[in-house]
């Protein structure tokens, strides 16, 4: 205890010292949480985009579907079969499609399309497709009207309230031709999607393609995305054989090993920034040691044992990086929730490229409390394994040659 009040009284006798070592672990720490809290955002951002572009988190088809994407594939939409799967915990909402290729046409253009039926308030909770209208409405249910993509309309010479002709292969190879009137145009980051995406509702869609009451597949949203697999896994086991569920990484393997070359890279530039953490702190230690020889070597020589003395200088060390860390935490979570809600934002042409390649051109930070948490243990210890220093220094102290000046 006696060990305890000096090293208290030790830390604030040179108030100077302390508030410079106090502040290389405060720095170290909101630099490390804001790098590491960036990190996590911007991945987090890429699967919100991934998933709110068209995916869902998790998509159930009919066994077989995903390698053949053709209309004989589909099965039967049934209300017992969507109440199964929104009965698992974490899902939020069970979004029904039928999905097909077909020509578009305008009065001198045709071109190749996505036609998506679907029911638009499911559709809306999982993917915010109303967000991504730049003209007109949303589509209500049973709507005889269209929602097409900027880039198709432009390509076909489209625009609002226009009348679009689909033709196409409907169920066992059935013709499939209908008029619709465009109710809205909507904008997506993913050139893909604006070049060739039209949407329907979904009994206007099952019309078309004469497949009354059958789905191509069931869009999935969930409360938590951490628990991707653990709840797909689930719905696979209540689902049986005959359907195939699928998580957004399985279905887009590129983005995962995007993430995962990103993230690796990522160690790289961590491990730099933990380096020059440690420098920052080892030389507040340096400069702690040159200033505290005299005194050090003094109490040796008047009797302090030397295994006394290091007790106390870790003790002071771990307060002194103890109150760092909390401190620098505490700094931090104002920071890191400004930017979760008013991320950096590119402009111009590298917000150009980032939109070529379909993702948002902003940068938030993740607000997961493990990030504050994980990172004030690992500057404290960093921190703590630098402090050994000293100690050694005091193990091989010479109390004579100490005192000299």
């Amino acid at each position: 205890m006696w060990l305890l009040k000096l090293a208290w009284k030790n830390m604030w006798r040179n108030r100077n010292r302390t508030a410079i070592t106090i502040a290389a672990v405060f720095f170290s720490v909101i630099l490390s949480t804001l790098t590491n809290s960036l990190q996590d955002g911007i991945f987090e951002n890429l699967i919100k985009n991934v998933v709110s572009f068209y995916n869902g988190y998790i998509q159930i088809h009919k066994k077989g579907y995903w390698e053949e994407q053709i209309l004989d594939n589909t099965f039967e939409n049934s209300s017992k079969l969507s109440n199964l799967i929104s009965q698992h915990q974490n899902i939020t909402a069970v979004a029904p499609r039928i999905e097909s290729f077909a020509l578009v046409s305008s009065d001198t253009l045709t071109k190749g399309c996505l036609v998506i039926g679907i029911s638009p308030d499911l559709e809306n909770s999982i993917t915010q497709l109303e967000n991504k209208l730049i003209e007109g409405e949303y589509l209500s249910e049973n709507d005889p009207a269209s929602l097409l993509s900027e880039g198709l309309a432009n390509r076909l010479n489209l625009s609002l309230h226009d009348t679009l002709v689909i033709i196409g292969q409907g169920y066992h190879g059935a013709m499939a031709v209908g008029k619709y009137p465009i109710k809205g145009i909507l904008k997506f980051g993913s050139p893909d999607l604006n070049d060739q995406t039209l949407y329907l509702s979904l009994s206007v869609a099952q019309e078309l393609y004469s497949v009354q009451n059958m789905l191509t597949s069931y869009v999935i949203g969930l409360e938590n995305p951490d628990y991707l697999n653990p709840t797909a896994e689930k719905v696979k086991s209540s689902l049986g054989s005959d359907y195939e569920v699928m998580t957004w990484e399985e279905m887009m393997p590129e983005v995962v090993q995007h993430i995962r070359t990103d993230k690796a890279s990522l160690i790289i530039i961590q491990g730099v920034l933990y380096m020059l953490i440690g420098f920052g702190i080892i030389g507040t230690l340096l400069m702690m040691m040159v200033e505290r020889k005299y005194e050090m070597g003094m109490l040796v020589a008047i009797g302090m044992k030397k295994g006394k003395l290091m007790q106390l200088m870790l003790i002071e060390s771990v307060l002194t990086v103890f109150a760092g860390c909390v401190l620098g935490i505490l700094a931090s979570i104002p920071i890191v929730i400004y930017l979760n809600r008013f991320p950096i934002r590119f402009k111009g042409e590298l917000a150009k490229v980032y939109e070529e390649f379909g993702f948002e051109a902003i940068f938030p930070t993740s607000t997961n409390p493990e990030i504050f948490l994980r990172q004030g243990l690992l500057v404290l210890v960093l921190a703590l394994l630098l402090s050994l220093y000293p100690l050694l220094k005091i193990a091989r102290l010479n109390p004579v040659t100490a005192m000299k000046k």
